[in-house]
């Protein structure tokens, strides 16, 4: 099972670290080794919150997840989403961005750092809007009652969400072109980018998550339905036909969990300049790790951990909110790769633990013959 799963990603790892040793040596091999871990301790949380939407998906899309989708992460968000982001603020074509970035490594990343604002203000707000979503919804069993119980009534109040993560972003951008005016004006009209970059962030979350619940919902509508066609299909002998809708729900579920993929790739992709500014080892080390991010997803789904630990998926979403939090606050400051990997495993470690006290909780009242009222206490949170 585990060799299964994890399979490609063993083979990936092997072929770049050699290609990693002929491109540079042992001391690009290295680089590529150190880049792979960073990458795999920052996107743990996403494997967490990527399992609880794939487990709803079919075996085929969970193929085109681990195919598809691990070419569009790895070529596309660490490797062309750079030299992109560097081609549209630098203004220049995109052959002259990979140009720069092969040729003129020290300007490449002074350009990327440039664009950080930009970035930050996008991703920080799409991860922010998952956060406020999950923490603002009703659900039966809660971690941190004392958190989720009073935030799930105020989660009531239509567009709340939205709202809190307007608020967030004008404060945000106010306070940096506050700071740039206080530096002699320098940079205030990235007070403006940061503003439409959050807004940008805002759009593609409502507009990809909107359409994956509609699909969601339209799925469950239409799984109802073929129900009751199959059994009209058993009285009558006849054939019942297709459904395309499961289709169309999983692609864009499927799309979801590539947006999601590429807002959490981005403190990955920024964190990698402070070891390498190589695109080359870049794209390879954080590729692997993509590939590792990628299989933990799918294994999570096969062995129903989110069921057994129903606290993880809780401790994920909390470590998507932090790490929204840390990109809002990096647009000003300048925050450790090294702390925000170590908010996003405290969180998950955290809720690991809570997962297995439930359990064992659990366990002790079946034992005890306790009523279904006690048993229900125990399971709703800490």
């Amino acid at each position: 099972m585990l060799l299964k799963t994890f399979g490609w990603s063993f083979a990936i790892t092997a072929l770049g670290l050699v290609a990693a040793a002929f491109y540079g040596g042992w001391t690009a091999f290295g680089i590529v080794a150190i880049l792979a871990v960073l990458e795999i301790s920052l996107s743990f949380d996403n494997a967490v919150v990527n399992a609880g939407i794939l487990k709803k998906m079919s075996a085929f899309w969970q193929k085109i997840f681990l195919t598809v989708g691990v070419l569009i992460a790895v070529f596309g968000m660490r490797l062309v989403f750079p030299v992109v982001i560097v081609a549209v603020t630098a203004k220049i074509g995109p052959i002259d961005a990979v140009d720069l970035a092969l040729n003129n490594k020290d300007h490449y990343q002074e350009l990327v750092t440039d664009a950080h604002p930009a970035i930050a203000a996008f991703g920080g707000m799409f991860l922010l809007m998952i956060f406020l979503d999950f923490i603002f919804e009703e659900r039966d069993i809660q971690w941190l009652r004392w958190i989720e119980r009073p935030l799930a009534k105020l989660g009531k109040v239509d567009m709340l969400a939205v709202c809190i993560a307007l608020v967030v972003l004008l404060i945000t951008s106010f306070t940096f072109a506050a700071n740039a005016h206080q530096h002699g004006g320098a940079h205030v009209d990235k007070a403006q980018t940061v503003l439409i970059a959050g807004i940008a962030g805002l759009i593609t979350y409502m507009v990809v998550g909107g359409l994956s619940g509609y699909f969601e919902d339209k799925l469950e509508e239409e799984e109802e339905r073929e129900h009751e066609e199959e059994e009209e299909a058993e009285r009558t002998g006849k054939k019942k036909p297709a459904v395309v809708l499961a289709g169309q729900a999983a692609f864009f579920m499927f799309l979801y969990l590539e947006v999601l993929d590429a807002s959490f790739s981005f403190d990955g992709v920024i964190g990698a300049f402070a070891i390498t500014n190589d695109i080359v080892l870049m794209a390879l080390g954080l590729g692997i790790g993509a590939m590792y991010v990628r299989s933990l997803t799918v294994y999570l789904v096969r062995q129903g951990t989110l069921d057994d630990y129903v606290y993880l998926e809780h401790g994920a979403h909390y470590a998507i909110g932090a790490l929204a939090v840390i990109l809002m606050v990096t647009i000003q400051y300048q925050i450790h790769e090294v702390i925000t990997g170590l908010v996003g495993v405290v969180l998950i470690a955290w809720s690991f633990w809570s997962s297995v006290r439930r359990n064992k909780a659990l366990a002790a009242a079946e034992g005890k013959g306790e009523s279904s009222d006690e048993k229900a206490e125990v399971s709703s949170g800490v």
